[in-house]
């Protein structure tokens, strides 16, 4: 074992859009596990969009990435140390190792993973904290019944996905929104939606809106929000009365800071937007789903056998290179990515 690793670390906060200047990959001490604690060479780690929020200095749910930190970020690899009897050399290991090579953490924070049961990279998509978000969000706060109509923006991530795919199950008209045609072909050919709308293809949410009540006949009982901008412009009005909207992310405002100002400039009225909420009855959640992680096993249970059986189906996007996880990483939050986004470490 080298006395050496590597990292991603936060330089310095973007302002606006990332861009490259905001990273530094360096190499730093091979960390040694104390009592209690593991460490893991990484394998696979996750790109997701929640990360941008942790490169601002802004109140939030979370504490944001101090300058001069590791960026932070789910992975999953394989023991080589351990002080732990919960872990031996050779085990498969999903921590919040951050952009690294390696990782050390006490053995509490830490998830066994079986590679008989499924690929490790499941951990970090279909099978971990990015399918738990679509599942929990939508049974707890979109609260699905069969016959209904569901709306889901990024519709080919992990999220939306699993959202789309769990609806359909249960007896839903599933309409999905996407950027671009090859992800609009994923989400129906693959996840199996009953239809999807290539945002790209509409200059105003005027359009889109248009377009979506075509595929919406019966108007939208769910809209499961993951982007902000455009797309809730143009669903708001099409919601149905006693409507509901669980509030996942709003990747379109996340450059603009951490209130998402910009959301006026985009032509989306608080006022007209209340008013909506008020006279459709409408019940809005936001919720973070680390908040909710004891109800992670009943998803395994319950998603884990849908996957292995190809009855819900997941699709990676995977980088190769730390190094890489940059421009990867920007690149996603433009919608570069298809599926899953992760990076292969080794």
């Amino acid at each position: 074992m080298t006395d050496q690793m590597y990292r991603v670390a936060l330089a310095s906060r973007p302002s606006g859009a990332p861009t490259t200047e905001n990273f530094r990959y360096e190499p730093v001490p091979m960390p040694e596990p104390a009592e209690g604690e593991v460490l893991v060479r990484v394998h696979y780690m996750s790109l997701d969009p929640y990360m941008r929020g942790r490169m601002d200095d802004a109140k939030s749910y979370a504490a944001p990435v101090p300058i001069g930190g590791t960026m932070e970020a789910g992975a999953v690899g394989e023991v080589i140390a351990s002080n732990s009897p919960a872990f031996k050399p050779g085990d498969f290991a999903f921590g919040m190792f951050g952009w690294a090579t390696h990782g050390c953490l006490p053995a509490k924070m830490l998830r066994k993973i079986d590679p008989d049961q499924a690929p490790i990279t499941t951990s970090l998509g279909v099978l971990g904290m990015p399918g738990f978000t679509g599942w929990q969000g939508l049974m707890e706060y979109g609260r699905p019944k069969a016959g209904e109509t569901l709306v889901v923006a990024a519709a080919t991530g992990p999220v939306g996905s699993m959202v789309g795919q769990v609806a359909r199950l249960m007896g839903l008209r599933t309409v999905g929104i996407a950027g671009g045609a090859d992800k609009c072909r994923m989400a129906t050919e693959t996840f199996g939606f009953d239809d999807c709308l290539d945002h790209r293809a509409y200059a105003t949410a005027k359009d889109l809106r248009a377009a979506l009540s075509d595929a919406c006949p019966d108007g939208i009982d769910i809209y499961f929000e993951n982007v902000g901008g455009k797309v809730l412009e143009a669903v708001i009005p099409l919601m149905n009365n006693f409507g509901r909207i669980p509030i996942c992310g709003m990747i379109a405002w996340y450059d603009a800071g951490g209130l998402g100002a910009g959301a006026a400039a985009e032509g989306l009225s608080a006022p007209a937007l209340w008013r909506n909420i008020l006279v459709k009855f409408l019940s809005v959640n936001g919720f973070i789903i680390s908040n909710h992680w004891n109800r992670f096993p009943t998803f395994l249970n319950e998603i884990a056998p849908k996957v292995a059986s190809g009855e819900i189906k997941y699709v990676e996007d995977v980088a190769e290179g730390l190094e890489n996880a940059p421009a990867t990483f920007m690149s996603m939050l433009k919608g570069g990515n298809h599926g899953k986004q992760i990076v292969k470490v080794i």
